[in-house]
């Protein structure tokens, strides 16, 4: 049987860099290899492109910038060419034909519609969700907006552009904070993931340096009240029939879980099954992949709720590429369906063919 060609492309010039290149290891290290044929795509964060040969060990140090055989290469948009087009120092140039891409990318431009514009361009089937579903699970503002119009049960909350924090805008946001959600509060970037910009706040004296930090990464800020209750995730795969998985539980380690815990220390404990009454997983469930469809989501994504009170299910954000590293949620809760790693990948591809 002759081999297809994927394309993973890792790395970016986002704040979630490093993540990116953890969970390409294990993309790459578990995609079949009797059935694809994988060409290795590296995103510098100065945003240039890389085909290049490094192992797996490099591209999580960071040391396969330094592979001399690296060639700058870029995917056309022109569906003509039908994949990527490598260089070769002078003006000579290689056509590299392409049947699929997988885009190991989180965050700005590789989570939030950007690339996967450029892969429907280019006429490529590409895994994950498309432009538009990319975009707003991206914004966490729009998102909710969504989700509030389909009466999905969430966390209150206000969001404001960055810009409006400034002068007289200073007290009339924090007097909104105050009435609305009370302390402790959550600001995070609008449109960012892997919990990278995000603060919890106990006081309004916090309240400052917390915006500031999330205006760091975006021009919007959400605020959202401190939810107490149970962190639970799900895992949704398929394109129009969707299908959750069985429901995960975290226990932070620290406040919250935070960037470290998910990719660097891994000391959250992780419960498969959650602990919730079987009813109410089964509606947290079914939540999740309507607001999937809602979103128009395809191929992938992991859907984030709390639980309060063991019962009263509020939904979080939904992540369109989520974290693929051994610790991650996502792969772990298939692992736990009895869908291993290169069965989940080899699913996930399929369904980018079929959309």
């Amino acid at each position: 049987m002759e081999k297809r060609r994927i394309a993973v492309i890792f790395g970016g010039c986002s704040s979630e860099h490093e993540v990116s290149r953890l969970s390409a290891k294990c993309v790459i290290d578990n995609i079949p290899k009797e059935k694809y044929e994988i060409i290795l795509i590296g995103i510098d964060k100065a945003g240039r492109w890389f085909l290049t040969d490094s192992s797996t060990d490099d591209i999580v140090s960071g040391a396969w910038e330094q592979n001399p055989r690296n060639r700058v290469a870029f995917l056309s948009p022109d569906r003509s060419v039908g994949g990527l087009v490598a260089l070769d120092g002078g003006h000579a140039c290689e056509i590299i034909k392409v049947d699929v891409v997988f885009p190991v990318l989180h965050g700005k431009n590789g989570e939030d519609g950007t690339i996967q514009g450029l892969f429907q361009m280019a006429g490529i089937p590409f895994v994950g969700c498309g432009t538009l579903a990319s975009a707003v699970c991206m914004d966490k503002a729009v998102t909710r907006a969504l989700l509030t119009g389909a009466r999905i049960h969430q966390a209150n909350y206000l969001w404001f552009f960055a810009c409006n924090y400034a002068g007289e805008g200073v007290g009339k946001i924090k007097r909104k904070v105050e009435a609305r959600l009370g302390y402790p509060v959550f600001v995070k970037p609008a449109n960012a993931g892997s919990s990278v910009g995000v603060s919890k706040v106990e006081s309004e004296a916090e309240l400052d340096a917390a915006v500031a930090k999330a205006a760091h990464e975006d021009s919007k800020v959400v605020i959202e009240e401190c939810i107490v209750g149970q962190e639970v995730e799900c895992a949704v795969m398929g394109n129009e029939v969707p299908k959750a998985s069985i429901v995960g539980e975290i226990a932070p380690s620290a406040d919250f879980y935070d960037y470290d815990d998910k990719y660097k220390n891994g000391t959250s404990q992780l419960y498969i099954p959650a602990h919730l009454a079987p009813e109410v997983a089964d509606e947290l469930r079914h939540i999740a992949e309507r607001a999937y469809r809602l979103l128009g989501c395809t191929g992938l994504a992991r859907v984030d709720f709390f639980v309060r009170g063991g019962n009263e299910i509020l939904l979080n954000e939904l992540n369109t590429l989520p974290g693929f590293t051994s610790i991650s949620m996502y792969p772990k809760l298939w692992e736990a369906c009895g869908v291993s790693i290169p069965e989940l990948l080899e699913q996930l591809i399929q369904l980018a063919f079929q959309k």
